[in-house]
């Protein structure tokens, strides 16, 4: 089969490899289609990871085998692939802490070599433990395969907005109106509350309000604070979403938060970068700093339900299609996005 291999720092080769083999409790899934995320782009940029490793993981595909121990999957069912499943047993599974669990960090979708998610080739096989404890989700029939690739990330998106605890009638700032920062917008409209959102490109401020916020601004707006109590009865936000790594987004984000209102860090920063923080201001205006990393087991149900009966539209979230063999420009195209760059997505076959 066909498969991108992660051979060093921005080093992809378009390669035939072995297809997996399957032991008697593990499923092989033809991939239809399989998303581009930031974290695929990270690992492939920078040296986090040994090579070589096959990526992607926003995977959905058709079952093309099953071992001989695998009950109630067949043949050619339409599937959506969690890549990581908690253990549901140790003490961060106990405290719904599941991303943080060593079963879910360490047992993974893989292609070939160090399991990697394995999305970035023609097939990926999916270990036991995964196949046993919900990793497979059935893709409804009137459901494409594109619609679907969304189950995972959308999870990570509910994860925060429920890790904030946004609620009806709040008002959240979402800082970054990418792909990520505009399914923020769909999901904090789908659960009754506004959504304000910034960004530093035109149309990506203008595609903002066409997925549903109430108002959208240039980052680089000095007067932004001034603007988000106008629009909050002088309050600020309720909420804060950091969908961009950006400390002068972080900043701004305290200026726009109302006292006792929350932060959280959804984008992942630079290893290197240290944000200095007069924990008084934290202390006096009550603020919470939240982090949110992943996906949630708990939440694997409502958002399969959320793509799959189109609660939110993320077909309008994708901007470009790529083949396999030109993975290495897509995600050229993503670090350096056109003004209508959103989702992509990538096709083995």
């Amino acid at each position: 089969m066909k498969a991108q291999v992660f051979r060093g720092v921005n080093q992809l080769s378009y390669e035939e490899i072995p297809e997996p083999t399957l032991q008697a409790d593990e499923v092989l899934v033809q991939v239809r289609v399989v998303g581009l995320c930031q974290s695929d782009i990270k690992k492939i940029r920078y040296p986090l990871y040994e090579p070589p490793r096959i990526f992607g993981h926003e995977t959905a595909g058709t079952i093309a085998a099953v071992g001989a121990e695998v009950k109630n999957w067949q043949v050619g069912q339409r599937v959506a692939v969690m890549h990581h499943i908690p253990c549901m047993r140790c003490d961060y599974c106990l405290n719904d802490n599941f991303s943080m669990c060593d079963t879910y960090k360490n047992i993974c979708t893989t292609a070939g070599f160090a399991p990697s998610g394995g999305g970035f080739a023609d097939y990926v096989k999916v270990p036991g433990h995964i196949v046993r404890n919900g990793g497979l989700i059935p893709i409804p029939d009137n459901i494409s395969f594109e619609e679907a690739s969304f189950v995972e990330p959308t999870n990570c998106c509910l994860k925060a907005v429920k890790k904030a605890q946004i609620a009806p009638g709040q008002t959240v700032l979402i800082t970054g109106a990418g792909p990520i920062g505009l399914m923020f917008v769909m999901l904090v409209k789908y659960f009754g509350a506004k959504a304000i959102a910034t960004d530093l490109i035109p149309s990506r401020i203008e595609k903002a309000l066409a997925v549903g916020a109430e108002a959208a601004f240039d980052a680089r707006d000095a007067d932004l604070p001034n603007k988000i109590k106008a629009l909050t009865n002088g309050m600020g936000v309720d909420v804060t979403l950091l969908a961009v790594p950006s400390e002068k987004a972080f900043f701004q984000a305290l200026d726009c938060t109302r006292k006792g209102g929350k932060i959280l860090f959804f984008a992942e920063f630079p290893d290197e970068v240290e944000i200095p923080l007069n924990p008084n201001i934290l202390y006096r205006r009550e603020i919470d700093l939240i982090g949110s990393y992943s996906s949630s087991y708990r939440l694997q149900s409502l958002s399969a339900d959320i793509v799959f009966n189109r609660r939110i539209n993320v077909q309008a979230l994708i901007s470009d299609r790529y083949p396999l063999k030109d993975l290495s420009q897509a995600v050229e195209q993503a670090i350096a996005p056109t003004p209508d760059t959103y989702k992509i997505l990538i096709y083995p076959q």
